[in-house]
């Protein structure tokens, strides 16, 4: 089925990560909250570990032949420094900077939680390029899925009677 977004998609989708996102954490123990601040897009804390983590959400929708179309998380293009950001926002509330990627096709999700240092040491690749990927490709969702600092849920559509024509 091909997905036919609406003018106003774009901001549907990122609110729906973002609050996908928190769901997740609430349901595994964290206190959430989304905020609206350059860098960060939601602060969890987990009460038992006393970890805190500022978290940039990036979510995507994708049409069939596009699935593995890279995601791209940071930008260092037209004098913008998204990674720079991200780090002034974590060091104004005391949290970890970490990432979330939110990719959904017509047949299903996938979504990607990891701490900037974790992708930084595995999946950035060299530096001093326009903008830092999350990759989407079999083998790079294969790599994540091995790697337990990666977490990652995967939600699959089933549409019943759902066409509008």
């Amino acid at each position: 089925m091909e997905i036919n977004k609406s003018s106003r998609h774009q901001k549907i989708i990122g609110n729906f990560g973002e609050q996908l996102i928190c769901n997740m954490l609430s349901r595994t123990g964290f206190e959430v909250t989304i905020i609206d601040h350059t860098g960060i897009d939601i602060i969890a804390y987990n009460l038992k570990t006393k970890q805190r983590i500022g978290i940039t959400v990036k979510s995507r929708t994708r049409n069939i032949g596009k699935e593995e179309t890279v995601v791209n998380i940071l930008s260092y293009q037209n004098s913008k420094n998204d990674r720079q950001k991200l780090l002034n926002a974590c060091d104004a509330f005391s949290c970890e900077p970490w990432i979330a990627v939110y990719v959904e096709t017509s047949e299903s999700a996938d979504v990607y939680l990891t701490s900037l240092k974790n992708y930084d040491e595995n999946y950035r690749g060299r530096e001093g390029k326009a903008t830092d990927v999350w990759r989407m490709r079999k083998k790079n969702k294969e790599e994540y899925e091995k790697d337990h600092k990666v977490k990652h849920i995967r939600i699959e559509f089933h549409a019943i009677n759902w066409d509008w024509e």
